[in-house]
This record gives structure tokens, C-alpha cells and sequence, in this order.
């Protein structure tokens, strides 16, 4: 991967701030997030950033596993280490994965937009 520069780095460490947030048994989308912070193309950007978090544990852990695609399909479970870690961790949560896809999706979807509001 290639290393974030520091425009990067800011906007990353904005999207764990977001990710943090979300409730466990929720999920969200790399286009939500990336268009609560403003960059509605950013959805890739985001997709990076949570692959970057991986490394990090402790006070500084992000739950990537709560970010799926727009679709509901968990597309980031291959950086999870183990082919099923993300979806035992979102079934942990009691949140159903079935075929690698969230059921109930839309009931389950925490769009920051709208539940961040000031």
C-alpha cells in the first residue's frame, strides 16, 4: 500500500473519528462517511483508511468491520486476517451476514449524515 500523505492522514484520521461512532449492531457505508466529511467521491478514500486501521489496537482502535459498501456486501473482509473475522465480528453484534451481505440492511444502516446532527 502505497503510504498516505498528509492531506491523507488528516482525512483518514477524521473517517476513525466517524467509525467510532457508529453503534455495535449498526453499519455504515464508505459513501456515507466520505460525504459526512465532504468528499462525495471519497468513498475510496475511505475504503483505504480503513484498511490502514487495521493496525491499530488499543484506545486507538476502529471497528472497520461496521463499514460495508453501499450494497451491504462486506467488500473489506479480505484485509480481516481470517476469510470470516469480519463477519463474526458484525455477528457478534448481532448483525445477520449472509453470502457475505448484511441482512436488513437498510434497517441497520447508520448514516452519519443524519445521526450527527448538532
Amino acid at each position: 500500500m502505497k503510504q498516505p500523505n498528509e492531506q491523507h492522514r488528516n482525512f483518514f484520521h477524521d473517517v476513525y473519528e466517524v467509525v467510532r461512532l457508529i453503534p455495535p449492531g449498526r453499519v455504515s457505508t464508505y459513501g456515507a462517511i466520505a460525504g459526512y466529511l465532504g468528499s462525495r467521491q471519497g468513498a475510496r478514500t475511505v475504503g483505504w483508511a480503513m484498511q490502514a486501521a487495521h493496525a491499530l489496537s488499543g484506545p486507538e482502535y476502529v471497528p472497520c468491520h461496521r463499514v460495508i459498501n453501499r450494497l451491504g456486501l462486506l467488500t473489506g473482509k479480505q484485509f480481516f486476517g481470517a476469510p470470516t473475522a469480519m463477519q463474526d465480528a458484525l455477528e457478534a453484534e448481532g448483525v445477520r451476514v449472509v453470502d457475505d451481505q448484511v441482512q436488513d440492511f437498510p434497517r441497520l444502516f447508520w448514516d452519519p449524515s443524519t445521526e450527527l446532527q448538532p
